[in-house]
């Protein structure tokens, strides 16, 4: 993950770690210890204060990027997969490698939706700039399309023939771009 004004890079590791780098120039600032497991997600909120980190452990740590401490952890039914700020970085979503959406109330730690999303690992997952929708992408091929407010399922999207690996919406929050292990982009 890229901080908001694109100083500092973050990097989860095998090594049950997080390091962040100065991007200018390439130096390692700064090495986030707590995970027992592998770290495969990261996020950088909006306002560049707090860093996300999802963990093969099946924990999220909430981190202060000033300091290097941890504010928060939450406790996910599997282990964590990918990982996405809302907007105003109130919200956090996580996907997991068993299937399973949830979003969090990022302040408080309190659990706002748990979806039974996927029938395999979520391996990207991303709001729209406007808030309102969540996209995620799975081992299922699948992309589904959530009510941010209600966790409603509002679609699910076809199209690829091997695990979807990135979603991203563009900034007017009407398309969405997606990338899958079948070498194919769809919008």
């Amino acid at each position: 993950a890229i901080s908001p004004d694109g100083k500092i890079l973050a990097s989860g590791s095998w090594d049950n770690r997080i390091k962040l780098w100065n991007i200018a120039n390439g130096t390692p600032l700064q090495t986030l210890e707590g995970h027992t497991d592998d770290v495969k997600a990261i996020a950088i909120s909006s306002d560049g204060e707090t860093l996300a980190s999802g963990s093969y452990d099946g924990t999220i740590k909430i981190w202060n990027l000033k300091t290097g401490s941890v504010e928060r952890n939450f406790k996910h039914s599997s282990s964590i997969t990918s990982l996405a700020f809302s907007p105003d970085g109130e919200m956090l979503a996580s996907g997991s490698k068993n299937g399973q959406i949830k979003t969090w109330q990022v302040n408080t730690g309190k659990p706002l939706h748990s979806l039974a999303a996927h029938n395999n690992t979520v391996w990207a997952i991303a709001f729209s700039p406007d808030g309102k929708t969540l996209a995620s992408g799975s081992q299922d091929q699948k992309i589904k399309l959530w009510q941010v407010e209600t966790g409603q399922l509002l679609c699910t999207l076809d199209g690829h023939d091997k695990a979807v690996l990135s979603v991203a919406f563009s900034p007017d929050s009407q398309t969405l771009a997606s990338s899958s292990y079948d070498k194919k982009i769809h919008l």
